[in-house]
């Protein structure tokens, strides 16, 4: 917990060392780390396929992925809230622990039980995301409040978000490099072994990452849950959970802000998570070559250790709504420019892509958690993360229709084409309309927004 030194501290010179000492924000910058280190994220697709999973079978499981997240995500933040944030963050923790033994340690040649791990690892994986989203922001913001330094969230944030980036990097290069069963085979004739199979290989990022969750395991343990964070365990029931998550939605639809940041958070980051997840189908129409692909990941991660720093100032000098205004043009502007696919110079609004990513994130972060207070906070924060994940989710079947509808359209038209032919000018018709569904968005949001604000004053 905090020491009585940290809060002689000046608020208003509390320095990046200071925030890094006190051991519940340690704990929780160390916590996002090990948790989001995954190191199979760079051969996450190809990982599934070696494992004798078909495609389909992928598709199907990140889809069960995605639906235990948006159904996990509010209950529970409302249980972290009544509950407490460590005790949640510890289960956490160990669900980490059992979604990769489960794949780390199945045997291969028994396509059933491989699929059947595969499929609890990602049902397991969803409750996890659910359940760390909302709880271990709202248990580090709740440490800062009970030391009257809640306003240095941001310098937090800043902390965080370079760290995670740091890990992130080192997660991406060992991953592929461990998996490469060329590369280990070699390193371990240095020391006199023989050949290593792919087999075994293709476990080493599943075993990093094990290790990893270990030790996030440990990190929770040794948190402390601060006073303004503590509840009465007589609440908890289902009655309980219920109430806690009607009080909190009912508080976000009359508080205007918070309504605001979640929907203009949620537009950004459903449009912009989107195309993040194409980047390799994108760079391969701009002409750069696979072999770049991982080097243009740790460049984007590079990036990313400045964005924190752009994004405090930008909190700190700027409302709410200028950012949202200089976001939205930003934005708006770098999908126009990134429809029009031009050879390598394409890579620079893909890289700002990433940085509108990371800004949203630090932003909805920020002012979410100075808005709600300490008894909701982490049903808050839920609420933002099922509707980020329900938007995200929308956006995927919207624009596998488009890729479909342009498919079609260019088949009527051009029936000399190939298959992939079609398929690449199907995407970049289907990119084109990203823009202008950003511009709608948008729109719909403002219209709510400015209805919400005017409602009280009418009633009044």
């Amino acid at each position: 917990m905090s020491t009585g030194k940290e809060k002689k501290t000046s608020p208003g010179h509390l320095s990046l060392m200071s925030i890094c000492q006190m051991s519940n924000i340690r704990r929780f910058i160390f916590f996002r780390v090990l948790f989001n280190a995954r190191f199979y994220y760079p051969v996450f697709t190809i990982l599934f396929l070696d494992y004798g999973l078909s495609l389909e079978q992928f598709a199907l499981l990140n889809t069960v992925w995605a639906v235990t997240i948006v159904l996990a995500e509010v209950p529970s933040g409302a249980l972290a809230d009544l509950l407490g944030r460590k005790q949640l963050l510890v289960m956490t923790s160990m669900l980490m622990v059992l979604e990769m033994a489960l794949i780390a340690f199945v045997p291969l040649g028994y396509p059933g039980w491989i699929f059947a791990a595969f499929l609890a690892n990602r049902v397991i994986s969803g409750l996890a995301e659910a359940m760390a989203s909302g709880a271990d922001e709202a248990l580090a913001y709740d440490t800062l409040a009970a030391l009257g330094l809640e306003k240095q969230w941001p310098r937090v944030l800043e902390v965080q978000m370079k760290a995670q980036n740091l890990g992130y990097i080192f997660a991406m290069t060992l991953g592929a490099a461990v998996y490469d069963p060329g590369l280990v085979s070699r390193i371990w004739g240095w020391f006199g072994g023989g050949e290593v199979p792919q087999e075994l290989t293709m476990r080493f990022p599943l075993f990093l990452t094990l290790i990893f969750a270990c030790l996030a395991l440990l990190t929770t343990l040794q948190l402390e849950e601060p006073e303004t964070g503590r509840v009465q365990e007589s609440r908890i029931g289902v009655w309980g959970l219920t109430r806690q998550t009607l009080h909190a939605g009912r508080w976000i639809v009359h508080t205007p802000l918070a309504l605001a940041v979640i929907l203009f958070g949620m537009t950004f980051d459903h449009t912009l998570r989107m195309i993040v997840t194409l980047t390799s189908k994108y760079y391969r129409l701009i002409g750069l070559p696979e072999a770049s692909f991982g080097l243009l990941g740790s460049l984007v991660a590079v990036v990313g250790l400045f964005v924190p720093q752009l994004a405090r100032w930008m909190s700190e000098r700027f409302s709410p709504g200028k950012n949202v205004l200089i976001l939205s043009l930003t934005m708006i502007a770098t999908l126009f420019f990134l429809g029009l696919f031009i050879p390598y110079l394409g890579i620079v609004p893909m890289v700002v892509v990433f940085v509108g990513l990371m800004l949203t994130s630090f932003f909805t972060s920020h002012y979410l958690n100075e808005l709600a207070a300490s008894h909701q906070r982490a049903t808050v924060l839920s609420f933002k993360g099922m509707a980020f994940n329900a938007a995200y989710g929308g956006i995927g079947v919207f624009f596998a229709g488009l890729v479909q509808h342009f498919r079609a359209e260019q088949a009527s038209a051009h029936s000399d084409w190939g298959e992939g032919g079609l398929e690449d000018m199907a995407f970049k018709a289907s990119m084109g309309c990203l823009p202008w569904y950003l511009i709608i968005g948008l729109v719909i949001v403002s219209g709510i927004c400015w209805w919400q604000i005017k409602r009280p004053r009418k009633a009044a």
